[in-house]
């Protein structure tokens, strides 16, 4: 096999660090027959998996009462950019129990911001 047919991982310059657990937004293309808008998505990540140039991470979001989740690939050219809005403290990186709560019960505590030294 000739390894010069491996095309190099660039991470996105727009995607900052985040886990499990943070509430971000995500600005993703949408494509409506020959129009292209962009579609901010909010919501805290589910999950996050690593694995090269397949890994995603699931952001949940509750809209009109309905529980919404949106898969997005980290290396897609879709998505724009991320900005994380609050670090979550979760002590396990799949969240799939905020499936069954709901309301208050679903909240996430924030994690303490790391302090910027000068």
């Amino acid at each position: 096999m000739d390894m010069s047919s491996f095309v190099e991982l660039q991470p996105n310059p727009n995607i900052p660090e985040f886990g499990a657990g943070d509430t971000i937004r995500v600005s993703a293309k949408v494509v409506e027959g020959d129009r292209e808008r962009t579609q901010v998505f909010e919501g805290v990540v589910i999950r996050r998996r690593r694995a090269g140039s397949s890994s995603n991470f699931t952001v949940r979001r509750i809209t009109h009462g309905v529980g919404v989740e949106r898969t997005f690939l980290l290396y897609s050219p879709r998505v724009e950019k991320v900005e994380v809005v609050r670090l979550g403290k979760v002590r396990r990186s799949r969240l799939y129990y905020l499936r069954g709560l709901t309301g208050k019960a679903a909240r996430i505590k924030e994690r303490a911001r790391p302090a910027v030294r000068k």
